[in-house]
């Protein structure tokens, strides 16, 4: 693989995944927020319909919903979608149904109590999402949401079916072009594993944002050098009393 290879059809591969990953993620979210919340409500109506969307999107498959959008819909309603958008919008619905469980569930663990000082306080449903149940609830999503944002990344593939020109895609053409199989599919697993690694990174200073926003934040010798750190040092101080003990 040459250095033209990788400039004209990888760098180009690489801005259409994260165009894609970006654009998928954010409909998955709004989609998650809005279906999860409805699967809350008190009326039997809501949570049957918001339920219908989560069973469905659910039980089907990505790849075949990206199939279905771009070879099926112009056939049956004369409109003809871009394979990018239809790559995004069956990601992101199929993600989104995924989150929806997600914030149903964290909202369902907000303490009760607190929903009824909202009440009390005389706060709107939607009043009470946004300033209680929302805030205490995020910090328990965003550990799921970093799991199926890194399962949405991979997934993203899958549009290089559709002759969506991403990392997946750039792959096969210089494989067939330079005919060499291992460096091309190796360097592609080091990208997905890079942008793997940096999405996870930033989902943890997010998770600790949103810990200290509710007072939840977790001491400042978290990592792993700093609990060693602590170990080593509760370790010298043992020994030292130990010896101290001794002397006496």
């Amino acid at each position: 693989m040459t250095e033209g290879m990788f400039t004209n059809y990888f760098l180009p591969g690489i801005w259409i995944t994260i165009q894609v990953t970006v654009f998928s993620a954010l409909l998955a979210v709004v989609v998650a927020f809005v279906i999860g919340t409805l699967r809350t409500s008190r009326l039997w109506i809501v949570r049957f319909l918001s339920g219908i969307y989560f069973e469905l999107f659910r039980g089907t498959s990505s790849l075949v919903l990206m199939f279905w959008l771009v070879f099926a819909v112009p056939l049956m309603f004369r409109w003809q979608f871009v394979p990018m958008y239809a790559g995004v919008l069956a990601l992101g619905l199929t993600y989104g149904a995924y989150g929806s469980e997600v914030v149903r569930g964290a909202l369902a663990a907000v303490p009760a109590a607190q929903r009824e000082a909202g009440v009390a306080l005389g706060f709107t449903k939607f009043q009470r999402l946004r300033r209680i149940e929302i805030p205490q609830a995020w910090p328990e999503m965003v550990p799921p949401f970093n799991n199926l944002l890194i399962e949405l990344l991979k997934g993203t593939a899958l549009v290089s079916t559709i002759m969506v020109a991403d990392m997946t895609y750039a792959a096969n053409l210089v494989r067939i072009g330079s005919n060499e199989s291992a460096p091309v599919y190796t360097l592609l697993l080091v990208l997905y594993f890079v942008f793997a690694f940096v999405l996870t990174r930033g989902m943890r200073v997010l998770e600790r944002h949103a810990k200290s926003r509710i007072g939840q934040a977790p001491p400042r010798g978290d990592s792993l050098w700093s609990r060693l750190t602590l170990r080593s040092n509760a370790g010298e101080g043992t020994g030292a009393l130990t010896a101290g003990g001794t002397s006496r």
